[in-house]
Order: structure tokens, then C-alpha cells, then sequence
């Protein structure tokens, strides 16, 4: 697994707060430093696909842990 700098733990969130929580921790974080992003709602692996692609973050790494999903997101 990467070395995340910063934990989003988004467990019980909608995929559009998981997303609002995103932007607002990557603005914490300094490029190249990686964000780990735990959520539970179902549409949230898409939802992260989309998101970085559209902002070039990239997306490094993806799982699944039971009902939570695991992301691993490297601010560019």
C-alpha cells in the first residue's frame, strides 16, 4: 500500500460529500503527497475514477475491505 500523508475517512458519506471532503483534503495536502480515502457508499469507486480524471490527481491505487472502500489519490 502507499504511504498516505493525510487520512479522509468518509465512511457513512454520500458520494457527493465523499467528493466535497476530497477537494477540501487535497487542498491540505502538497503535490506529489498522497491521500487515503475510506468510503462506504457504492457509486464512491466510480465517483473517484471520474473525479481524477478530471482534475489530474491521480488515482494509485484502489480495494475494497468488506463494505468500505480503500483509495489511495497522489495530489498533482
Amino acid at each position: 500500500m502507499p504511504q498516505e500523508e493525510k487520512l479522509l475517512d468518509a465512511s457513512g458519506m454520500d458520494c457527493a460529500r465523499v467528493i466535497l471532503g476530497l477537494k477540501k483534503a487535497l487542498v491540505e495536502i502538497n503535490s506529489g503527497q498522497i491521500l487515503k480515502v475510506v468510503a462506504t457508499d457504492p457509486i464512491a469507486p466510480k465517483a473517484l475514477e471520474v473525479f481524477a480524471r478530471q482534475t489530474r490527481h491521480i488515482l494509485l491505487k484502489q480495494a475494497q475491505n468488506g463494505t468500505a472502500f480503500i483509495f489511495f489519490v497522489q495530489k498533482t
